[in-house]
């Protein structure tokens, strides 16, 4: 019988790639989102759903609508630049929702995707599942929060997956990536906090999506913890960022910054909504940042293909490739640019 999966938040960066990986490996795919999608931009057979997921109503239809649910991966989220009500309640409440949800409708797992943004700003590297979770912000406090939830859940019995990812990106990632593009396609010199000496660890996305499928399709005994997931092959944020210079083959490169001065300006901007760079992004942006993936890696066979480099040198040429479709419409969600703000001030003067 084939696998059915319900995949909240389905119209997101991660939902359409997950939707593809999930119909490679014979799934149908359920999404559920707020937002609508375009069907041409999933595999055929994928079942759409419009809907808020803190809606107990919304969830508990789509369940019984389209079942039997072999598994829901719960990847709904309001992202960092939305309202602060917004994140608090489609974070908190909507995973409340999902789980218990899911659980009342006999799903027998929710893989839930979190986000290292849980350990704040550590100091110690690499960090582990087990190190504390220090949320900054709206968001990082509100998927601390979501975990204790499914802490909660699976202290009941049932079982609650939690992936932790780092930053991911690919074909398709815009956001604050794209203002990364854009300033290296026009050739421009590319801040960066700090000396650039830092280590910071990124995922493609591919590699993610089959982190997720392990999660939801492996033994219950075997899954039933938290993983953090990002990619094995990374080095310093110059040599990364200067790779992708060098692909580009445009005039972009490297340009370190004094990180306080910089962090001070950007804690100023975003305060006025001047800036898409919100604060966990710049609070990391000159340290070490990256997770130990042992643990996934034992207990689920999982090893990440993709380098930091190759990812975002995949992303950027995707980029290149659609740059002239896009537009100059802006959002806040990873499918879309971001306002850039005092940024594109910035841009011109570098």
């Amino acid at each position: 019988m084939t696998m059915r999966v319900l995949v909240t938040g389905g119209a997101g960066f991660l939902g359409v790639n997950l939707a593809h990986h999930l119909s490679m490996h014979g799934a149908t795919v359920i999404s559920l989102d707020i937002a609508t999608s375009l069907a041409s931009e999933y595999p055929p057979g994928t079942i759409f759903r419009v809907g808020d997921v803190r809606d107990p109503g919304t969830v508990s239809r789509t369940l019984a609508e389209n079942g039997p649910i072999d598994v829901v991966i719960h990847a709904a989220a309001a992202l960092p630049l939305w309202r602060p009500h917004d994140i608090r309640t489609t974070n908190i409440a909507g995973t409340h929702t999902v789980l218990d949800c899911a659980r009342s409708a006999g799903v027998p797992r929710t893989v839930f995707i979190s986000s290292t943004a849980v350990y704040g700003v550590p100091d110690k590297h690499p960090i582990d599942e087990t190190d504390p979770m220090i949320g900054v912000g709206p968001y990082g406090e509100s998927k601390v929060a979501a975990e204790q939830l499914c802490a909660a859940y699976r202290a009941q019995g049932y079982c609650v997956p939690v992936v932790r990812p780092k930053t991911f990106l690919g074909p398709g990632r815009l956001g604050v990536f794209q203002i990364l593009y854009d300033w290296v396609f026009s050739g421009k010199r590319i801040p960066i906090l700090g000396s650039g000496h830092n280590r910071y660890q990124l995922l493609e996305v591919s590699d993610l999506c089959d982190a997720i499928w392990r999660a939801a399709t492996h033994a219950s005994d075997r899954v039933n913890d938290i993983f953090n997931v990002g990619a094995s092959r990374f080095a310093t944020v110059a040599e990364d960022v200067g790779a992708l210079c060098r692909h580009a083959g445009t005039r972009a490169q490297v340009f370190p910054v004094p990180a306080w001065p910089a962090k001070t300006a950007l804690r100023t901007l975003e305060s006025v909504n001047l800036s898409p760079l919100y604060r966990w992004v710049y609070g990391t942006a000159d340290r070490d940042s990256y997770v130990s993936t042992k643990k996934i890696g034992d207990a689920l066979d999982w090893h990440p293909r993709h380098s930091n480099v190759e990812a975002l040198i995949h992303a950027y040429d995707w980029y290149v490739e659609h740059r002239a479709e896009l537009g100059a419409s802006t959002g806040v969600t990873h499918r879309v640019a971001w306002d850039q703000g005092a940024l594109a001030l910035l841009k011109k003067l570098l």
